[in-house]
């Protein structure tokens, strides 16, 4: 894509069970987050929801299996979009669903304006804020995620960060979300990092404010990272259901902890959209 190789997952739809103009010819997105890759959504994709949605999880640029950003410019949220955009455009999947975790919903919220003719979208662990000073009112205090906006990461930085990821004392295995960290190019969270310290990234609450498309906001009620008191005191008219769904037991990481009343939460958005 423009000269970048960018690797994805698509999980494997029984195309005999598809009745073409139901639901489910929906093609869904999947975006990540940061030092994260496609390999997290598999338990949603592996599962029931893959084989009755078209799935594609991409790898963002110095993530998983696609190649490093030519620029240190395009480790941004900006440079992401632009990803994001160029991505579903050439797969065909310019009216998907569109899901974003952690980063990877503050990366659909920044795209959002030039995917319009996406059906509707889905962010968690990602809380729209428009300036850097309101970043410490939408996440919680934790020195865990110092180390995903640094360059040089070690093995134990990784699994404290991979820690608060989950609900506490949940028993989850975070050894996938370690290597992932370890994996990513340090460049890429050096980058993020030091773009959006400089607010270089847009206004996300005028973006979903404006949005014409229904916006399901999901939150791990476990949550370590993200207030869900800043999250309810938004004002979002295209909000799904008029409040943030949130599922319990689970942390950060939702499609993680809990798959399946995650994709069953995706499902019942998706049938919803039809209605619109």
């Amino acid at each position: 894509m423009d000269g970048q190789r960018i690797s994805y997952l698509e999980s494997p739809v029984d195309l005999g069970s598809v009745d073409l103009g139901s639901d489910d010819d929906r093609t869904v997105i999947f975006v990540h987050g940061n030092s994260s890759s496609a390999r997290t959504w598999l338990p949603v994709m592996t599962g029931e929801f893959g084989r009755r949605f078209r799935c594609i999880a991409l790898d963002l640029p110095g993530h998983g299996e696609s190649e490093s950003a030519g620029d240190l410019a395009d480790y941004s949220l900006p440079g992401h979009a632009a990803v994001l955009v160029g991505f579903a455009k050439e797969l065909g999947a310019s009216d998907a669903v569109v899901v974003g975790w952690s980063m990877g919903g503050q990366i659909v919220m920044e795209a959002a304006p030039e995917l319009s003719d996406v059906c509707g979208f889905v962010v968690f662990g990602a809380p729209p804020v428009a300036l850097p000073a309101q970043m410490s009112e939408a996440f919680l205090p934790t020195p865990a995620m110092g180390a995903l906006f640094s360059a040089h990461v070690s093995e134990s930085e990784a699994k404290l960060a991979a820690g608060s990821f989950t609900a506490p004392g949940s028993p989850l295995d975070t050894g996938a979300f370690v290597s992932d960290i370890l994996a990513t190019d340090g460049a890429a969270r050096a980058g993020l990092g030091s773009s959006a310290g400089a607010g270089r990234f847009a206004d996300e609450i005028a973006i979903v404010s404006a949005l014409r498309r229904p916006l399901a906001i999901v939150q791990g009620a476990d949550e370590q990272l993200v207030s869900l008191d800043y999250l309810r005191k938004l004002n979002i008219p295209a909000l799904w259901r008029g409040e943030v769904q949130v599922i319990p037991g689970t942390g950060h990481a939702p499609h993680q902890e809990a798959p399946q009343q995650f994709a069953a939460l995706l499902t019942e958005f998706i049938g919803d959209l039809s209605h619109e």
